[in-house]
């Protein structure tokens, strides 16, 4: 029996109260899920879970072993890995997510960087505006920008998103400039179907203040509603690295420079705590470094 692989699926059973959600998040098939536990509990000599028809919870046998399972194999991580021990020797396939319009902005160049180094590394993205499940979707890391992180989550705070409100020369010159941020409410706003639809928050000094706003386009895409107020048909909130560089280009007008649109966390989500492979370490600590000093997204007009 090898210790270290029935431990990491004996606590991925506990952390996921299944046992074909952890052969999903192993990559196993649920026999062998189910022989790593029984190897598990001839290897205590104890019953490490009550199970029913419905579900599966653990005994106060299992609680013990979950405790010492995680101990282990934290331990087991810090010990380096021959093949580890230079950057060249990464390697294998890390599935990751993000918004498409992080991904255009800087994660697509930073991924670049990264197997750059790590030529042995491959990255597969998938893009997409609706929160992945990384389970069921298999994805290792998921990047995503938000304040609201749903319960349960682990999560890993990589960088910060300030954000931009924004408008055509041409929709000003017939609508006007609104002068505080309580005026968007008598604008047509552009909005996401998935974050703060009716509500733009603002801050104000140690404040929050939140707008109703309303318009006559809604989508799921944050490059459709750029691309709409580039075309003159409202006002958008957008995160600056996509507003700058056409506030610079003279094609868009930052608006309410004044007021300060709530800043935004990025976030790195992934499945474990404890077991985590070196490509994914390596890419969360990268990310860090990259998001912090390489290619900052506060970027300013």
């Amino acid at each position: 029996m090898n210790h270290i692989v029935a431990a990491r699926v004996f606590v991925a059973i506990a952390e996921r109260a299944s046992l074909t959600a952890a052969a999903d998040l192993l990559d196993m098939s649920r026999a062998t899920v189910t022989r790593h536990l029984a190897d598990m509990e001839s290897w205590t000599g104890a019953r490490l879970f009550h199970r029913s028809t419905r579900r599966i919870t653990l005994t106060v046998a299992g609680e013990a072993t979950l405790l010492r399972c995680r101990e282990m194999l934290a331990l087991a991580e810090q010990i380096p890995l021959v093949g580890e021990q230079h950057n060249e020797a990464l390697q294998g396939i890390l599935r990751m997510a993000s918004a498409p319009s992080l991904a255009l902005a800087t994660l697509t160049t930073a991924i670049a960087e990264f197997l750059r180094r790590h030529p042995l590394a491959a990255i597969d993205l998938q893009v997409g505006y609706k929160a992945v499940n990384l389970i069921e979707d298999r994805i290792d890391l998921a990047i995503r920008i938000t304040n609201h992180l749903e319960p349960g989550l682990i999560a890993r705070r990589i960088g910060e998103c300030p954000s931009l409100i924004c408008a055509s020369p041409a929709y000003l010159r017939q609508h006007g400039e609104p002068q505080r941020a309580e005026d968007l409410a008598q604008h047509n706003c552009l909005t996401f179907a998935y974050f703060g639809k009716s509500l733009w928050n603002f801050e104000r000094g140690t404040d929050t203040l939140g707008v109703p706003v309303s318009g006559n386009l809604s989508t799921n895409d944050s490059l459709v509603l750029l691309q709409a107020a580039v075309d003159g048909a409202g006002i958008t909130m957008q995160p600056a690295y996509s507003a700058v560089p056409l506030i610079r280009q003279g094609t868009l007008v930052q608006l309410l420079a004044q007021e300060k649109p709530q800043t935004l966390g990025i976030y790195a989500l992934y499945s474990s705590r404890e077991y985590q492979p070196a490509l994914l370490r390596a890419m969360l600590d990268f990310l860090v470094e990259w998001l912090e000093n390489e290619n900052p997204l506060n970027t300013c007009v």
